[in-house]
This record gives structure tokens, C-alpha cells and sequence, in this order.
């Protein structure tokens, strides 16, 4: 078993992945005392996706917030570059595609929307992939990205950062096949621009309409974000 480290190399990164998967949705749920479930409910509120959108579940794992997203009536595909988390969430009946998210399998304009949960911190080259999910969303189309974030107040903030990433990190580690892995995940937390600084990112790169919202008291934020529409490009 292994972990990756903070430079992200995409190869530790998926083989990180592979180790944990069998027991990743269990640990999930352990190590965030079940919260993971209201913030997967909270992020398809912010997808508000409809009957017949397509939408891209980047870095999907094993398909849990996919099964999530599938029940607006859209068709959710769910894309990860780790093997072992799509055959650990086979069961779950949703389409899965092995993909890198910098280098998309698929054709210009081809989703609506585009939802990251819980998997962008992972991500080697932040500003490449955000170019490369512009590519496949229509213009006009929307991105919904769940990860963890930065408590506002500052006495959660130290709770947090010096007392909850280390107990969360304990469970994981009890509830996972691959307990260094959970080290790096929480120091990944740390590691991860707070909700302005990763809402500047998205915007740099290209998007519009950049907002976000905090859910428990900013220990996760939900950012939102639209491709430039035709009209608004000329």
C-alpha cells in the first residue's frame, strides 16, 4: 500500500486510489460522521440538474455522488483515472469511463455540466484541468465543484486545522485499506486555497459567474461557475 505526495504525481495519485478503494465509501462516511451524504445532497441542490442534461462526474470514484446526481433525471456518466474506484462501484449501475481529467475522452460541447466532489484537491495541474472541463461543457454550460475548504471563523478554523483533520485522519485510517493514505489527505486539506483564493483559480481560468457557499461552517464549500455563453464571448 501507498500514499501520494503533495506534488500529486498522477501515478501515486491513482495507485493511492486503487489501495483505498475497496473501503473508500465506508471510510467516507466514518470519517466525516456522515456529513459526506448532506454535502452530496447540497451539491446536487447546486447542480440543479434536469431530465435529459448530460453531466460529467469528474474524478467520480466509485460512483456515489454519480447515483446522487442521476436521481434529477439527468444522464451523469462518472469519469475517474483510477481503475480500482470504478470496479469498486460497478454495482451502482451508472456509466463509468477511465479518464484523466487533463486530457477528457470526449468531443467539444458535449455536457451541460460538469461536477467535481471531493477529488479536485487531487488534481496535479488545477488551472490545465479547468481549461480541459471548458472544453467539454457547452457554452453557457455550468461547473459545481464540492471540496473541503476554510472555516471563516477563526476559533473553527484552529479547531479544525489543529484538531478535527487529526481525528478524521485517525478514523480513516481505522476504517481503510490503506492507512497512509489518509495522511495524505489530510494534509492535501491543508494544503488547498480557501474559497476566495480557489474561486480566483476557476475565474482565471477562463469561467464566469464565480460564486460560492459554505456548508458546516465552511469546512466544505460549494463553488459554482459558467462557461462564457456565445453572447456574452463576442
Amino acid at each position: 500500500m501507498s500514499r501520494a505526495s503533495l506534488d500529486k504525481n498522477p501515478r501515486e495519485v491513482a495507485a493511492m486510489f486503487d489501495g483505498v478503494a475497496s473501503g473508500y465509501d465506508r471510510a467516507n462516511s466514518v470519517m466525516t460522521f456522515g456529513f459526506d451524504r448532506r454535502w452530496r445532497i447540497s451539491t446536487g441542490k447546486a447542480l440543479d440538474a434536469r431530465p435529459g442534461e448530460r453531466v460529467l462526474d469528474l474524478a467520480a470514484g466509485t460512483g456515489v455522488s454519480t447515483k446522487e446526481y442521476a436521481r434529477s433525471g439527468a444522464w451523469c456518466v462518472a469519469a475517474d483515472f483510477s481503475l480500482g474506484m470504478l470496479r469498486s462501484g460497478k454495482h451502482r449501475e451508472v456509466p463509468m469511463v477511465a479518464a484523466d481529467a487533463l486530457h477528457l475522452p470526449f468531443a467539444d460541447d458535449s455536457f451541460d455540466a460538469v461536477t467535481i466532489t471531493f477529488g479536485f484537491r487531487n488534481f496535479v495541474d488545477i488551472s490545465a484541468a479547468l481549461a480541459e472541463i471548458a472544453r467539454v461543457v457547452r457554452p453557457g454550460g455550468r461547473l459545481v465543484i464540492c471540496e473541503v475548504s476554510t472555516p471563516p471563523n477563526a476559533l473553527i478554523r484552529l479547531l479544525h486545522q489543529k484538531l478535527l483533520l487529526r481525528v478524521l485522519t485517525w478514523l480513516g485510517r481505522r476504517a481503510s485499506s490503506n492507512p497512509e493514505a489518509y495522511s495524505y489527505l489530510a494534509e492535501s486539506m491543508l494544503a488547498w486555497p480557501d474559497q476566495r483564493g480557489l474561486a480566483e483559480l476557476i475565474a482565471a481560468s477562463g469561467w464566469t459567474n464565480v460564486e460560492w457557499m459554505n456548508l458546516t461552517f465552511g469546512v466544505v464549500a460549494i463553488h459554482r461557475a459558467r462557461v462564457p455563453s456565445v453572447d456574452s464571448a463576442a
